[in-house]
């Protein structure tokens, strides 16, 4: 869980240079046909039988969740969608379910009001307002009503980190996340975030003290920009600072986009990881 050789301290770039250092899009070449695809296949997979979709766990129009059921009675996962907070939706996302399922895991996929409509603060809450209607809903939807695992990708796996606090939450897998939102605060995706001093803070897990004690793994991939690999490897040596149980893997050879080619497949390592951290919370 060391810092890669090759990432710079962002506080040392310019902003030019650290607006570059986090843009994933421009970054990895033909990234809108990549997600073009991705919303194609998630099209299909939306129409799987059985699905559950759209249910609404709270007041604003991105609340709402899919359910898509491996049996009746399996674990569930909560998969919660990238996109710097202020673009994407979890329609985009359902093709993922696809390796969990194959597993016999529930996957819940949750959408979430975006920035500027909505501040982080208020994105968190929404995240566990919508824990809280699976919570209470799992039983009729026909999962394991003894808590979930999450899962997130990018702006997700901050979200993800900052729902382990959820009692109802038993296990966690970031993908490629961001946990210290400072060079966030500094760059040009703050103009619809609208983050200060004190929010990037609060929603930054690696400015906690520590955390709950409850699994984490976290996940980059090895070709992914500089900057967001460190912010992976630097969250698990927090984790690991302050005795959390964490592990800490990057995926050779992968983007910030062919990363998730690892929970798409059945046999991937992303979804072993989603498959062991259910296994170890039984």
């Amino acid at each position: 869980m060391t810092t890669p050789f090759d990432a710079p301290d962002w506080r040392k770039l310019s902003r030019e240079d650290l607006d570059r250092g986090l843009n994933n899009s421009e970054a990895v070449a033909g990234s809108a046909a990549i997600v073009a695809g991705w919303e194609e296949r998630s099209a299909t997979s939306r129409s799987r039988a059985g699905a559950r979709l759209d249910l609404r766990y709270g007041p604003r129009e991105r609340n709402r969740v899919d359910f898509l059921k491996a049996h009746d009675g399996a674990p569930t996962l909560l998969f919660i969608h990238g996109g710097y907070w202020q673009m994407r939706a979890k329609e985009t996302f359902t093709l993922f379910a696809e390796g969990p399922l194959a597993h016999g895991i529930n996957v819940a996929l949750i959408g979430y009001t975006l920035a500027p409509e909505a501040t982080l603060d208020e994105i968190v809450a929404e995240v566990h307002a919508g824990i809280d209607f699976l919570q209470q809903e799992l039983p009729a939807l026909g999962g394991d009503a003894k808590g979930l695992a999450v899962s997130g990708w990018s702006a997700g796996g901050q979200l993800t980190s900052m729902a382990l606090s959820h009692p109802f939450v038993r296990a966690g897998l970031g993908i490629s996340g961001i946990y210290d939102l400072e060079p966030i605060r500094h760059s040009y995706l703050n103009a619809k975030l609208g983050l200060d001093e004190a929010a990037s803070r609060r929603n930054s897990p690696m400015t906690q003290a520590g955390g709950p004690m409850k699994p984490l793994s976290l996940v980059v991939g090895a070709a992914e920009l500089p900057l967001l690999r460190r912010q992976t490897a630097d969250f698990a040596g927090h984790r690991a600072r302050y005795g959390l149980p964490v592990a800490y893997e990057e995926i050779p050879g992968a983007d910030h986009f062919s990363v998730m080619n690892e929970m798409v497949s059945p046999a991937g390592r992303i979804t072993t990881l989603i498959r062991q951290l259910f296994e170890r919370t039984a």
